[in-house]
This record gives C-alpha cells, structure tokens and sequence, in this order.
C-alpha cells in the first residue's frame, strides 16, 4: 500500500516560514503528481499547489508567490516551502499523490495524515 507521511507543521509567527515534508513509501510503480492541500476550521478542504511530473505548478491564488511547491522524485518526496505567513493559512496541510501502485493498477489518490500549521502572534 502506498504510504505518505507529512512532517514539518507547527506554530509559527506572522511573516514566518515553514518547510511541510512529505514523503512516499510503500510499493509504487510511478507517481504522477504530488500535490498539498488544506483545511481550516470550518471550512471545505482545498488545493494549496500540485506539482506534475512533468515539472506543471499550479497554486491556489491566495498562496501565489508565498508559496512554491518541489520535488524529489529520486526520494519520493516532496515539499511545500511556505514565506510570508499569515493567520489565514493557519490549517491542516494534507499530502496526496497521484499514484499507481503497480503496473496492473490504475492510478489513484492517497492521502497523508495531515500536520497541523498554526500562523499566530
């Protein structure tokens, strides 16, 4: 079974910086894409930044140009550095990737556990 694992959330001031990890294990046959996402309280789930294999970003509007979404593909890793933070993003940051597990599957989404991102003063 695909795995994914988030590390990096916490309590950071306004302006602050975070590093969100998220790293893929398990038995893959390729990933498509990677892609963060997250919750605030009350609120639906959204898309923060997917990144294809092809090199694609895309971002959510209220994240462009603080945000900026990579990858490790040699690690089945990937990475969502976050500058400028504002109590706005304060969420639950979520992982997927856009996987197939192997040759005789189709692709399919798989979700990390979340990391709690908490932009206070």
């Amino acid at each position: 079974q695909v795995q994914l694992v988030e590390s990096g959330g916490g309590l950071v001031q306004p302006g602050g910086s975070l590093r969100l990890s998220c790293a893929v294990s398990g038995r893959i046959f390729s990933i498509n894409a990677m892609g963060w996402y997250r919750q605030a309280p009350g609120k639906e789930r959204e898309l923060v930044a997917r990144a294809t294999g092809d090199g694609s970003t895309n971002y959510a509007d209220s994240v462009k140009g603080r945000f900026t979404i990579s990858r490790d593909n040699a690690k089945n890793t990937a990475f969502l550095q976050m500058n400028t933070l504002k109590p706005e993003d304060t969420a639950v940051y979520y992982c997927k990737a856009e996987a197939q597990p192997s040759r005789w599957e189709r692709i399919g989404d798989y979700w990390g556990q979340g990391t709690q991102v908490t932009i206070s003063s």
